[in-house]
């Protein structure tokens, strides 16, 4: 499984170069449905983004899940391109980013309270919504991949990204960021969620050469890291055979 994920990473980066072998190629059919997933348990969705219109994701990568900090993108990401400017503004988007901090959080939220919906709005985010709070939002795995292949392809120094790829290991509140998507080789930048209070609940997302992973997953992040690697260790097996992109089987 793991010799399979690295190939599925080493394909998806040399999609970009064009060198992937012909009977690899996913089919480039942007905005049709992803092919889904039929062995990943349910408590996690994931999702992936590629070159050539390359979509694939679990068959709930779709459904409407607590944002948990993967709201921070795009508070942080309002913060940055609609907000005043400020050096306050730049510093607490890179600590939502770098170490998920709440305070942070709650401070470009109540500065900006139509941030995250606004964001939704502006990149076709059709599963996150604001609510009663940034703490609260919702999205979906399907979203987050969308929104951060749109930083990659429309907006490639922003700074998000670049946080994302200096997150030290260790967040704010003292919880390891070490899980999910994070650990998929050719990975180049990621962001971490969780809820502090039970039932446990994760999320991940990540980007690297050309491609974008997020996942969540109601569980711990050990099982979000299982469900990630076989989710991809089914995409690799749907690469492999001409079939990511072609919608569902």
């Amino acid at each position: 499984m793991r010799y399979r994920t690295l190939v599925l990473a080493t394909l998806i980066a040399a999609a970009c170069s064009g060198t992937v072998p012909a009977a690899a190629q996913p089919i480039p059919l942007p905005g049709h449905p992803a092919a889904a997933a039929d062995s990943v348990p349910d408590r996690s969705a994931v999702s992936v983004r590629g070159p050539n219109g390359l979509r694939w994701g679990t068959a709930n990568e779709s459904e409407t899940r607590s944002a948990l900090s993967m709201a921070k993108l795009y508070l942080a990401d309002y913060a940055l391109r609609h907000g005043d400017g400020s050096a306050a503004d730049r510093a607490h988007a890179e600590r939502m980013i770098s170490v998920s901090d709440d305070a942070a959080a709650d401070t470009v939220a109540a500065k900006y309270p139509q941030a995250i919906d606004a964001i939704a709005a502006e990149y076709g985010l059709e599963q996150t919504t604001a609510g009663g709070g940034w703490n609260v939002s919702t999205t979906s795995t399907a979203d987050v991949a969308d929104f951060l292949a749109a930083k990659q392809s429309r907006d490639p120094g922003s700074p998000i990204l670049g946080w994302m790829a200096t997150a030290p290991p260790t967040a704010a509140d003292g919880t390891r960021q070490n899980w999910g998507t994070a650990r998929i080789p050719g990975v180049q930048g990621s962001k971490w969620g969780w809820s502090d209070v039970p039932p446990p609940e994760v999320a991940s997302a990540s980007f690297g050469p050309g491609f974008t992973v997020a996942a969540h997953t109601r569980g711990s992040p050990d099982d979000q890291t299982a469900d990630v690697a076989q989710a991809l260790a089914e995409a690799f097996g749907r690469m492999a055979g001409g079939r990511l992109g072609a919608g569902r089987p």
